[in-house]
């Protein structure tokens, strides 16, 4: 027998998005059922709402795949997590779990396509689709839960879970660290977490900005540099400086300009995510040996190293906590870059909407 959860979700890609009511599954013997004590909002959020990937797959559509909560039930056959349990879901909720990628630990480039927390059919539940985290509770896999370390705020860790992950798996990847000069482009939610992450890692680090408005805030992150792209001086100021460059916006950008910021053998990622097209011209790649690659978010065992390192090294997201009736609100506001850096719905407000 399922169980009617209250939530906040989207009819229609031109509405805005209003209490609903949806259906989780019964936990069955590999799943965890928690209460949803934290949701991030994510940009990627609204883009799934907004018609930007598509039309909807599923009416309504609950979004949200930052997820803090606390185990309610588990499985006969779950023996990582505990009732009682404080643990989160990120970006997915199954894959196949057979293929190379997946054998490997990277879940998140499935080979058959990894299962997203929200808006992609359930395999567990032929003929319905997932449903995320703007909800009372979830049901899913146990093997797709993490755990919350001590000494992480349970509201700050949410973003992690999809912006701290997502900052952490190239950064780690293309081996920041002591002696090592990384470049962040752009200052929101998921930039702030790659300053923090990167400087962590112990690396030098430089925010690319286009204008001096974010300059005190980039300091009181924890930025070694600050540099003005707008008038395009520090393209030509800062050329052959960085071994990594983190583009985090989610618009296009020059790639020409910024490429031709590396230094010998410098690799340039985009974990920002846009629908438009960026023409790449080959021959900054040449100079220098350069390279530009992408990433997406991180596997499940990686995930939960990234919050280990978080907890160890005190790295939380600003956040602002909000009510589940003001989700529309923060749409607008994150829309109008008004906000530092993450908005995180207070999931016990979820039980005051009326549907």
């Amino acid at each position: 027998m399922s169980t009617t959860v209250k939530a906040f979700g989207a009819h229609d890609v031109s509405q805005p998005l209003a209490p609903v009511t949806i259906e989780r599954r019964d936990v069955g013997p590999n799943d965890v059922r928690l209460d949803i004590l934290y949701c991030g909002i994510c940009h990627s959020d609204m883009n799934f709402v907004g018609g930007e990937f598509g039309p909807l797959p599923v009416s309504p559509l609950v979004p949200g795949h930052e997820i803090v909560g606390r185990i309610t039930e588990t499985g006969s056959a779950v023996t990582r997590h505990q009732v009682g349990d404080l643990v989160g879901i990120g970006c997915m909720a199954n894959s196949c779990r057979e293929c190379e990628n997946c054998l490997a630990g990277q879940e998140q480039y499935c080979l058959n396509g990894h299962t997203l927390v929200f808006g992609n059919p359930d395999p567990a539940e032929p003929g319905a689709f997932t449903q995320g985290g703007y909800s009372e509770a979830i049901v899913v896999p146990g093997d797709f839960v993490v755990r919350i370390p001590e000494g992480l705020d349970p509201a700050g860790a949410a973003p992690l879970l999809c912006a701290g992950i997502t900052v952490y798996a190239p950064l780690k990847r293309f081996g920041a660290g002591p002696g090592t000069k990384v470049a962040v482009v752009g200052l929101g939610g998921l930039g702030h977490l790659g300053v923090r992450m990167a400087k962590a890692m112990g690396a030098n680090v430089t925010v690319l900005s286009q204008s001096e408005r974010k300059r005190d805030a980039a300091t009181a992150l924890g930025a070694d540099h600050y540099a003005v792209t707008g008038d395009g001086s520090a393209f030509t100021e800062l050329a052959n400086t960085f071994d990594i460059i983190l583009n985090t916006v989610s618009a296009p950008i020059s790639l020409a300009d910024y490429l031709g910021l590396l230094r010998l053998r410098g690799t340039m990622v985009s974990v920002g995510v846009t629908t438009q097209p960026m023409p790449l011209n080959v021959f900054p790649l040449l100079q220098n040996g350069r390279s530009y690659a992408g990433s997406l978010f991180g596997g499940i065992a990686e995930t939960q190293e990234m919050l280990d390192f978080a907890a160890e090294h005190g790295v939380s997201a600003d956040i602002e906590l909000i009510g589940a009736q003001d989700i529309n609100t923060a749409y607008e506001r994150i829309l109008a870059s008004d906000v530092r850096y993450r908005f995180v719905i207070d999931g016990t407000t979820f039980a005051d909407l009326k549907a």
